[in-house]
């Protein structure tokens, strides 16, 4: 597509900080309403609708399974030696999955509210304790605490591209 975004460049996201999986909801209320009122602003090649769906896609998957095999053994051990930097520090913008179409998963179009209705209910199942079922195929193995962060820093990353 020669008209896509290059994300890793974009320049005029929100910073953002989540302390908590309640701090992702308040987000998703406010982008909802700055949705209905008009003023919500797309800043990458998704709609707010697909960024919604495919955070909620992602918390899910470690409970329902994840639709693509671990990468080799040596790029899981990159990967596993980046995940401390990634809770602390977050997730660079415009790494896309080889051979994946549109670079990853869960990004089907979906309207606002239907966006923002599945990642609420993904953000409480993660947020009740559900101990996961499938290790990340990235990361491997995670705890419980170490899930939610890297879910708050996935949802720093891609909600940083909707202004309002």
């Amino acid at each position: 597509m020669s008209d896509a975004v290059n994300t890793a460049k974009v320049r005029d996201r929100r910073a953002l900080r989540f302390s908590s999986i309640e701090d992702v909801l308040k987000d998703i209320d406010g982008l909802v309403a700055a949705d209905q009122a008009g003023t919500l602003r797309p800043l990458g090649n998704w709609t707010p609708g697909q960024i919604l769906g495919h955070l909620a896609a992602w918390t899910n998957y470690s409970y329902d399974g994840y639709p693509i095999k671990p990468p080799p053994w040596f790029i899981r051990i990159i990967l596993r030696m980046k995940i401390r930097k990634y809770l602390r520090d977050g997730m660079p913008a415009g790494v896309r999955i080889p051979g994946v179409e549109n670079g990853t998963f869960g990004t089907e179009p979906l309207s606002t509210s239907d966006g923002a209705e599945r990642l609420r209910r993904a953000t409480r199942r993660l947020q009740s304790g559900e101990p996961a079922l499938h290790d990340s195929p990235a990361f491997g193995a995670m705890s419980h605490a170490d899930r939610i962060q890297l879910n708050l820093r996935h949802a720093e990353l891609h909600l940083s591209f909707l202004r309002f």
